[in-house]
């Protein structure tokens, strides 16, 4: 009688212990932490170094070293400033930096910022002399239009275009410490130097200024305006 070998079947238990085997095999791969790529702090930028001004305090050098010509700042010369008198000082208005100088002889006694006129009123460039200092002035062409009651009508207004209502007035803008340079309403004055480029043609000086240069100056004092 002849032995017939036969291969062993898995059971349904064996296979079934088999799948549970595999599957927390699994998940227990999938358990295992996996390691997180390191981030590196992102490098602080880096500021700008500070420039240190090199030059003595006070002195025109240290002045110009910031932000210059734009600063509303002015820079005086106490000696020069001292010993300028109306019968030694000359004035320089440069468009182009926005600047004004007191001048005696042919040094600075005091650098200021000045506002001359836009694109549409420029300020003639020339050699001019003052003809007229008045210190409460107020200008007969810009200032505001007022009903009776002294309302604003018109805060721009042009008294050669602009006529005030039954009752009312045109009132000059102020124009402090006036000094007249031409025929057609060209001066120094004090006024808002904040912008550029911005009078109707006139030079604004600043208010920290303006009172020493109508001091140190006369009629006759020679003005030159260059770009």
């Amino acid at each position: 009688m002849k032995k017939i070998c036969t291969t062993p079947r898995l059971s349904a238990l064996n296979a079934s212990t088999i799948l549970l085997l595999a599957s927390l095999f699994l998940t227990s791969c999938s358990l295992i932490p996996r390691k997180t790529p390191e981030v590196k702090p992102a490098q602080a930028e880096a500021k700008p170094a500070q420039k240190v001004n090199p030059h003595p305090p006070g002195s025109y050098e240290h002045f110009k070293f910031g932000p210059y010509p734009g600063t509303t700042r002015t820079w005086k010369n106490p000696t020069l400033l001292a010993a300028a008198t109306p019968q030694n000082t000359s004035v320089k208005i440069d468009l182009s930096s926005q600047r004004g100088f007191l001048m005696v002889g042919e040094q600075i006694a005091m650098d200021y910022r000045v506002s001359t006129g836009r694109s549409t009123h420029k300020t003639p460039i020339g050699d001019y002399r003052i003809t007229e200092k008045i210190k409460d002035k107020r200008s007969n062409l810009y200032g505001k239009i007022l009903n009776a009651s002294g309302g604003v009508v018109k805060s721009n207004a042009d008294s050669r275009k602009d006529k005030a209502p039954e009752g009312g007035k045109f009132l000059g803008a102020p124009m402090p410490y006036w000094m007249r340079l031409t025929n057609t309403g060209i001066g120094m004055h004090e006024g808002n130097v904040n912008r550029r480029y911005a009078s109707h043609g006139c030079i604004r000086t600043q208010s920290n200024a303006v009172p020493i240069v109508y001091e140190k100056t006369k009629v006759g004092t020679p003005v030159t305006i260059e770009n």
